[in-house]
């Protein structure tokens, strides 16, 4: 039986907990390696997930507007200017991406994401505001662009337990969605790297715009219930 625990954070050690998925049966020649990953968008999120990648040993570089914007110059503060470029750039030398970006600005990306289509696509968007249309999210529109290896992930939590997803028994847990099993591999080991317990399967590309529903039910009880945003989710088995 499993039951979904909410936690409170209080900042304790960082651990991991790694577990055997079916998935891992098409992982990739790169996979235990370090990983080139692109991350566009500097925001809060962008900014978290680059944080603790950097800190697990992968290269992460972001791709951005010139001259930088004032999000991007915060975050080259942290994590060094240097690994600011193009997104064309970045893309080439990727081995995956990371969408960060508000959805309807995904589908201005698309054809960069045709052009270095090698990489694995992880959409951790939320159409909460605004739509990619037609398309409900960005996982759709990306899909539809032609490109097999793309993912929901990285969308179901705030940005703080992002950069610290420890908390008093064990820590949070992601989620993923999706239809490639090589990006829910990629996706699973970035998650662990980046501290969570483990990054659950929650199904094929069908069950994406249910995951980015499962993402309100955490904005909904730290925002608008005022529950506050050191709250996350953890699934415990009996």
């Amino acid at each position: 039986m499993l039951s979904v625990c909410v936690v409170m954070n209080l900042h304790t050690a960082h651990s991991y907990c790694r577990f055997i998925s079916p998935f891992f049966l098409e992982l990739p020649d790169f996979f235990d390696l370090i990983m080139i990953l692109t991350i566009i968008g500097s925001g809060n999120v962008g900014g978290a997930l680059a944080q603790r990648l950097i800190a697990a040993g992968h290269t992460v570089l972001i791709g951005a507007r010139s001259p930088l914007s004032a999000k991007s110059i915060t975050l080259a503060g942290h994590i060094g200017e240097d690994r600011f470029t193009t997104v064309e750039s970045a893309l080439a030398q990727s081995e995956a991406v990371i969408l960060t970006i508000p959805p309807d600005a995904v589908l201005h990306l698309i054809p960069a994401l045709q052009t270095a289509s090698h990489n694995v696509v992880i959409d951790a968007t939320n159409a909460v505001r605004v739509r990619p249309e037609p398309y409900p999210t960005a996982f759709h529109a990306v899909k539809d662009a032609g490109i097999a290896d793309v993912v929901k992930c990285f969308n179901t939590t705030g940005f703080e337990n992002m950069m610290n997803p420890v908390y008093p028994g064990g820590a949070l847990d992601m989620f993923m969605a999706g239809d490639s099993s090589k990006a829910k591999a990629v996706a699973h080991t970035l998650a662990l790297d980046c501290g969570f317990g483990d990054c659950w399967d929650f199904g094929g590309g069908d069950k994406v715009e249910l995951l980015e529903k499962f993402a309100l039910a955490w904005i909904n009880l730290a925002i608008m219930q005022g529950h506050g945003r050191d709250i996350g989710f953890r699934v415990k088995r009996r």
